[in-house]
């Protein structure tokens, strides 16, 4: 592998057998004469499934004068790396005549502005998602549009939610009207798909990988080899550094593998069992590895949108390690009971110091003139606020980003109330570089984000 004029291109990819790895941004990607590039922005969207107890969430004060919430105290050593955003709205999630439903409906209009259409049949219908509206117009510039990633399985077809199709609550991301594109649970599969040819290992290769002990960085043994001779020293490092990070994340997909899932795997409710089998014992170590997964694919410049499900919504997911054997859903429909309530407190604070884990990681990556999290829009929340009352207004919406950002950090703004979520989706898109008039019920772009007013 050589350099031409010491210039390393952006979409370089180590080669071997049924694997094509990327590279992390390197020094010698800067070309030697002319402006640095800066960095893509990326986005992300994290998702909590059946809201969140809004007294433990909203912090007191408004502006750069905030206090931090009980619930987003994990994040405060990243307190100017925050924008809390209060009083948006997905009105679409409502009834608006349908009945039952509004798990279904919070996932399905999340990133839609969408009612969907009430149906468990094939005959779904619901609007084209933001971070879809946003692959369609820059996914081309990388190896994936988008990437769909999720912590708990799902079915696509059946009722799922008092007459709604399984395809509104385990889906975010919507390419069409009725084409949900369901999130990917198997961090095997995910792995193969960055790291290998752009999709999974057929059988056949995985098993003669098996057989002969190797691991994928073997195949590219020779090609890291030939690279690395060209490098300069500080490249040379960040390089071992990265295989490093992929061959560790290898090793904890291989472990997992190899446990015992009937005797070895946490007691959870029957409908969270449907789980392949490279999937972590506990919650903890799986969110840590899908996470670590996002951000190696940021890293790589592979897809700079991604979603993430850390529950399918109406979840029924335990959470023990935390003291909470009770299913979450069933939780959510507290009645007003103090010890409920400090148990779905409990779990929501449990997910803030996971997804903290990923915003450690993204402050820490080195990304051309900045981090990862410099040059990312990190969206956090659910499609409920209150989950006993089914509330789709008052949403909580937490934005991480970093110095390079082009929203106005380290604030807590309150909009007026029913506010469109999708404004701020709108806004979003804009700030990327793709141009929308509207989006689902948007009503312009979200006032606010880029000064220090409100």
């Amino acid at each position: 592998m050589v350099l031409t004029n010491k210039h390393l291109s952006r979409r370089t990819l180590l080669r071997g057998l049924g694997v094509a790895l990327a590279l992390p941004h390197l020094d010698a990607m800067t070309p030697a004469r002319g402006a640095k590039a800066a960095p893509p922005l990326r986005v992300g969207f994290v998702y909590v499934p059946n809201g969140i107890i809004m007294k433990e969430w909203t912090p007191a004060g408004t502006g750069a004068d905030f206090t931090l919430s009980p619930v987003l105290e994990p994040l405060k050593a990243h307190r100017e790396r925050m924008l809390v955003l209060s009083g948006l709205a997905q009105v679409n999630g409502r009834a608006l005549g349908d009945g039952p439903g509004d798990h279904a409906r919070a996932a399905a209009s999340y990133l839609t502005g969408f009612h969907p259409r009430k149906t468990e049949g094939a005959d779904i219908r619901n609007g084209v998602s933001v971070d879809q509206v946003a692959a369609k117009a820059i996914g081309g510039t990388t190896r994936f549009p988008s990437l769909e990633l999720g912590l708990e399985g799902g079915g696509m077809v059946g009722n799922c939610d008092s007459g709604y199709s399984c395809a509104y609550s385990n889906s975010l991301s919507w390419s069409g009207p009725q084409t949900p594109l369901p999130p990917e649970i198997n961090p095997r599969a995910v792995f193969e798909r960055l790291f290998g040819d752009g999709e999974p290992m057929d059988e056949a290769a995985r098993q003669m990988q098996a057989r002969q002990n190797k691991s994928l960085l073997d195949f590219i043994r020779e090609d890291a080899g030939e690279l690395r001779r060209e490098l300069g020293h500080g490249d040379r490092h960040k390089l071992d550094e990265y295989l490093t990070s992929v061959r560790e994340i290898e090793r904890r997909i291989e472990i997992a593998e190899r446990q015992d899932l009937d005797n070895q795997r946490e007691v959870m409710q029957e409908i969270t069992l449907a789980k392949p089998a490279g999937v972590p014992v506990t919650f903890e170590e799986y969110s840590d590895l899908m996470f670590d997964l996002m951000v190696a694919a940021y890293q790589t410049n592979s897809t700079r949108i991604i979603t993430l499900m850390m529950g399918r919504e109406g979840s029924n997911r335990t959470y023990r390690s935390v003291g909470v054997p009770e299913a979450h859903h069933g939780l959510s429909h507290h009645m007003n009971a103090a010890e409920k309530i400090e148990k779905l407190a409990r779990i929501n604070l449990h997910h803030m110091e996971l997804f903290t884990k990923l915003v450690d990681k993204m402050a820490a990556a080195q990304d051309g003139d900045g981090t990862l999290l410099d040059h990312t829009l990190l969206i956090y929340g659910s499609g409920l606020s209150d989950g006993n009352a089914h509330w789709h207004h008052d949403l909580p919406v937490l934005v991480m980003s970093g110095a390079k950002s082009p929203f106005r950090m380290g604030r807590h703004v309150k909009y007026a109330s029913e506010t469109p979520m999708n404004n701020l989706f709108l806004s979003l898109l804009d700030v990327m570089g793709v141009k929308e008039e509207a989006l689902g019920d948007s009503t312009g772009p979200l006032p606010y984000l880029t000064d220090l007013t409100a």
